[in-house]
Order: C-alpha cells, then structure tokens, then sequence
C-alpha cells in the first residue's frame, strides 16, 4: 500500500471519527435542549396558576414583570354555601374532591369568559376582569360568567344528590371600580391580584347574598356598565362594614 494511499485511508477514519463525535455531541445537545423545553413548559404552566399566562410569557422571556398600575377591573368573589355543615359529616378525602370539582367548573367558565381567577380562598375564590389587559366588555363577562357558574352548580348538585349528598349553594358578589392591579408577592409565593377599596366593596356584596336570600348580586356600578339585557332585581340599600354611605345591588336572576 502506497504512502499516499495509507494516508487517505487514515484521514478518512479522522474524519469518520470526528464526525461521529459532532453527531454524538449534537444528539446530546439537541436532547438537552428537549429537556430544558419541557421544563420551561412545566415552570410556565406552573406559574401561570399564580398569574396570567401573558405575564407568564413575558417573564419567561426575560421581561420584567408588568409594573403595578391604576386599572378600571371587574372584581367577582364567589364563596360556597354549606361547605362547613358538609365537612361535618363528609370523609376529608371525599369532600376535597367534591371542593375541587366544584374549583375545575368554576375555573373552566370564568376562563371561558375571559377571566383571570386570582387565588382560592378557602372554599371561595377571586375572579378578575379586565385586570390584565383592556376589555370594554368586562362587566358583561363577569355576569355571564356568574350565570355560568349557577348552571354548573346545578349540575354538580344533580351528581350529588344521586351519591345521598345534599346540595351545595354558592354567593357571588360582582363589582366593578378602579383598583391597582400587579405581581405581588416574595422569593416564595408570588401571584396577580388586585388591591383597593373596589376589591372590599366586592366581597362585602358577596356576603349580603345571604342577606338577600339570592346567589347572585351586583352593584350599581355594575349594572350601569351591563346589557340591558340582563334581567335586575333592586335589592333594599344596605349598610355595609367600612363603607359610610349603604349600598344598592340588584339579584342577576338571568
């Protein structure tokens, strides 16, 4: 075998060689990079239950947070009814199911009408509209939505009535007003919510339900922003904690 030959021979088994090693190195790579994807896609989804998925994705792209600002929102507390008595005589694990199916419907449709549920407390929730971005039609949102969740409800019950349990009730209170909307939090526990004097006006409307004896109320600044469409009921002016002057809210019976 000729020099020049034997040459040729070893400069094809280098090359061979090397790139085997790039086809190693690039599988490795591209499998590294495969993980890192779905785990941005698990942290995402992740925190996008403490904020929503736009601020996510603005943060997931080395975007700071959304600064806090001055924001006309849709503020709708919702709190079961009955929860307590049925924890009294439920199995801890099965109660929690029927907490967190009642928690899946009710997310589902304030989603589906482009709300931002903002965190679960207790066997209540906040709901946002508007918060994040602009939507002129915010307040139609919030009460189809409330209407959603009375119709869900429903259908929860009609589960539960056939397993011996009895049915659950909710109060949903709706206000609008201006709030300040932002990320607020620590290293620890971050999440979007809202803070103001509208924020507190909601969840005291979200009790007089009880007062009134109806599921659904909102206010006077509500029903002024509403579909005439939607069918109002007057409730009695009430006085509420922290508030000087009573308050109006009208049932949303449909």
């Amino acid at each position: 075998m000729s020099v020049v030959v034997a040459a040729a021979i070893l400069l094809l088994v280098a090359v061979g060689v090397a790139w085997a090693r790039e086809r190693r190195l690039r599988r490795r790579l591209r499998g590294a990079l495969d993980t890192a994807t779905r785990e941005l896609e698990r942290l995402q989804a992740a925190f996008s239950r403490f904020a929503p998925s736009a601020v996510v994705d603005r943060i997931a792209a080395g975007d700071k947070a959304p600064d806090a600002a001055r924001k006309d929102v849709t503020i709708l507390f919702a709190d079961l009814v009955g929860s307590s008595a049925l924890a009294e005589r439920t199995d801890p694990a099965v109660l929690v199911d029927v907490l967190n199916d009642y928690f899946a419907r009710a997310s589902r449709v304030l989603v589906a009408h482009h709300g931002h549920v903002s965190k679960f407390i207790g066997d209540g929730l906040l709901a946002l509209f508007g918060a994040h971005e602009g939507n002129p039609w915010q307040a139609n949102d919030a009460a189809d939505a409330a209407l959603a969740m009375r119709a869900e409800l429903a259908s929860l019950n009609r589960e539960l009535a056939s397993r011996g349990f009895t049915p659950l009730a909710v109060g949903i209170g709706i206000h609008r007003g201006p709030v300040i909307a932002g990320v607020i939090g620590n290293d620890y526990l971050t999440e979007f919510t809202v803070i103001g004097s509208a924020v507190n006006l909601a969840a005291r409307v979200e009790h007089l339900t009880r007062q009134h004896g109806v599921d659904i109320l909102v206010t006077a600044e509500m029903r002024d922003c509403l579909d005439p469409r939607f069918v109002l009921r007057e409730m009695p002016a009430t006085e509420v904690r922290g508030f000087r002057e009573p308050v109006v809210t009208y049932a949303l019976e449909g």
